[in-house]
């Protein structure tokens, strides 16, 4: 039975949720290595808690970190502009971000680099962890029918906008002339469905809910951009890297080992996802997942660098020595 988008979205409220870790709260972890029992170190990562970072939960839970002597603490982040920034102060000595966020961070001076992958598209273009969306009588058919069309994006020059006005060129439409409009995405259902925007830019669980409700899916914008596109992963400072090489060395490899583990144990994922959101079984069962995989593409990251830098989000060409292991 299909529900009103207004009221699936509110029932599913993930992002208002509970943090768990490991213990207290702290700042600049591995400087506390083996305070608390002389053994692991102690490392704190900021993450968001959504599908995305099911990987590290997995991972903690499995023991993958304690197995590479590492006391692991995550702490959760209400968005991604607290992430940069607990980097830079040292509350987090990890953290996950989408690439344009890390990209844009380097761009402006800051100096930080990814240490794991986090997800990427799954690529499909009719089944991915993202898309743009419209009404069901909408008379957009195509991205190129964005042009001169409000849509709704979670944050501005970031990976969202990059990505659909990379696809609408591709189609033959003007990038320039779509406007995008901030909407967090537990609001972008009901923005579209009460004429504020004329599209969506929608990830799960608020995607599947959108289409249960009725809406199209007009591009998955991910996959149409790259299909071995990497959209997030967890990253560190340049400086903490270099002094801490056997830390972040150890994180790497548990992060990889949690990665190849969720990619192959999806049924896991959908579990553990219920333990840190409010995502009911239901919800878990229908969203698509995205694609974990503990390589990065450069090819693509070069290509998204590319384009975000052609549209004005950088200033200059990403430097992807500096951005990738």
């Amino acid at each position: 039975m299909k529900h009103s988008i207004k009221l699936a979205v509110a029932s599913l409220a993930v992002l208002t949720l509970t943090a768990c870790s490991s213990g207290s709260p702290s700042g600049g972890a591995a400087e506390e290595s083996g305070a608390a029992n002389g053994a692991l170190d102690k490392i704190t990562v900021g993450v968001i808690p959504i599908v995305d970072t099911a990987p590290i939960w997995l991972g903690d839970k499995q023991g993958f970190f304690a197995d590479e002597g590492l006391d692991l603490e995550i702490e959760t982040a209400t968005g991604g502009s607290a992430i940069v920034p607990g980097i830079q102060s040292g509350s987090y000595d990890f953290a996950f971000s989408n690439f344009i966020s890390v990209m844009v961070a380097n761009d402006k001076g800051l100096d930080m680099k990814f240490v794991a992958n986090g997800i990427s598209t799954t690529g499909d273009t009719k089944s991915d962890v993202g898309s743009v969306i419209v009404k069901a009588d909408s008379k957009i058919s195509s991205p190129k029918d964005l042009a001169g069309k409000k849509v709704s994006v979670n944050n501005l020059s970031n990976i969202g906008d990059t990505t659909i006005k990379s696809i609408v060129k591709a189609d033959g439409g003007d990038p320039s002339s779509v406007e995008f409009v901030e909407v967090p995405f537990p609001d972008a259902p009901a923005a579209l469905e009460n004429g504020i925007v004329d599209a969506a830019w929608i990830l799960e669980p608020f995607q599947s809910v959108a289409l249960e409700s009725g809406a199209k899916m007009l591009s998955a914008n991910f996959a149409k951009f790259d299909p071995e596109l990497d959209v997030a992963g967890y990253f560190t400072s340049t400086e903490y890297a270099e002094k801490n090489p056997e830390v972040t060395e150890k994180f790497t490899r548990a992060m990889n080992k949690s990665l190849d583990y969720a990619q192959e144990n999806p049924d896991a994922v959908r579990d553990i996802v219920g333990t840190y959101t409010k995502i009911d079984d239901a919800g878990r069962a229908e969203m698509v997942l995205p694609r974990f995989r503990s390589e990065f593409n450069r090819e693509a990251a070069q290509k998204l660098g590319d384009a975000a830098q052609s549209f004005g989000t950088l200033s200059k060409p990403v430097d992807l020595d500096k951005l990738l292991p």
